[in-house]
């Protein structure tokens, strides 16, 4: 038996051989990525040692000192460990819960569009707030906010609000301002994933549905639907693969001294404490904890949509 196996597996390792050798160009053109994959996000990883150590420059990994887990035990002792984690959480959850489904909606709708120019005009006019840099996108907001001749202040008192509302400075206006920003921005720029999943739905289904009586609502329902649930699951996954990694530009660009209740999170934090405070040890801690969240959260929704619908990366 074990013969056997042993001249299968040679069998396998020359078929594996004329295969490189009659294709080689492919896998060189394949090794290129595989390389800087390895050096630009493997390689780092041997640097996360530093997050167990006091870590200090001069003498370099291996000579600063092992502390093991002391800075991860300083986090979570901190008042304020609670608070950001809370937020974190939060403004992910909330951006999931109003960001996922709208590129859904907007590509069912768009979908349904009979003028294929008209059609080609929509998609075009809402994929351009996507290529609006993060910093320019927090400017606009900063000035239609603003609590002196801001667009959104002006009309908030035109409606019968009390004058010079600071809606930017405002903890309890943050999420709002943060998650209606990222909808405008880029529920367009989603829409382009299930638009092509759409295209690729025979014609003939419809045909035959209308044929038998169903409406636009029966055939989005019944045919359109069904085939978005895949790439609906896998980019579900994928959301709660980076719960914890809410985008540290906006939340840094928008965050003020008045709105840190709400705004300071996980990511911001880390910055503060790595390149601002210059203590490496600890924020690489920090944002290890993070990291770990999401790899857990990554393998758990994974196996839920498994056992649910059958569509998973694994």
């Amino acid at each position: 038996m074990s013969k056997l196996k042993s001249a299968t597996a040679a069998q396998a390792g020359h078929s594996l051989g004329r295969r490189i050798a009659k294709h080689w160009e492919y896998y060189l053109l394949l090794l290129i990525p595989i390389v800087i994959t390895a050096v630009f996000k493997y390689a780092p990883i041997y640097g996360v040692q530093i997050a167990f150590r006091d870590f200090n420059p001069v003498d370099g990994f291996f000579g600063s000192e092992w502390v093991g887990l002391k800075w991860f035990e300083r986090f979570f002792s901190n008042y304020n460990s609670t608070r950001m984690i809370t937020n974190t959480v939060l403004l992910s959850l909330y951006s999931i819960l109003w960001t996922f489904p709208i590129p859904i909606v907007l590509s069912l709708f768009i979908n349904q569009l009979k003028n294929k120019k008209f059609q080609r005009v929509t998609q075009t006019v809402i994929y351009a707030p996507h290529f609006i840099s993060v910093m320019v996108l927090c400017g606009m907001l900063r000035i239609f906010l603003s609590p002196t001749g801001g667009l959104i202040s002006t009309l908030a008192q035109f409606l019968g609000a009390p004058a010079n509302l600071n809606f930017i400075d405002s903890s309890s206006a943050f999420r709002t301002i943060y998650i209606s920003s990222s909808i405008w921005q880029d529920a367009g720029w989603g829409t382009i994933i299930y638009l092509a999943t759409l295209s690729s739905v025979d014609v003939s289904l419809h045909e035959a549905a209308k044929v038998d009586g169903a409406n636009t609502w029966q055939r989005i329902l019944h045919i359109d639907i069904p085939v978005l649930v895949p790439i609906i699951v896998i980019q579900l996954i994928m959301s709660f693969g980076s719960l914890m990694n809410v985008g540290f530009e906006k939340a840094f660009l928008l965050q003020t001294p008045l709105n840190k209740e709400t705004s300071e999170i996980i990511s911001t934090y880390v910055y503060e404490q790595g390149l601002l405070k210059a203590m490496y040890s600890f924020s690489t801690a920090v944002n290890l904890f993070n990291t770990a969240v999401n790899i857990v959260l990554l393998a758990v929704v994974n196996w839920v949509c498994k056992r649910l619908s059958d569509v998973s990366f694994i």
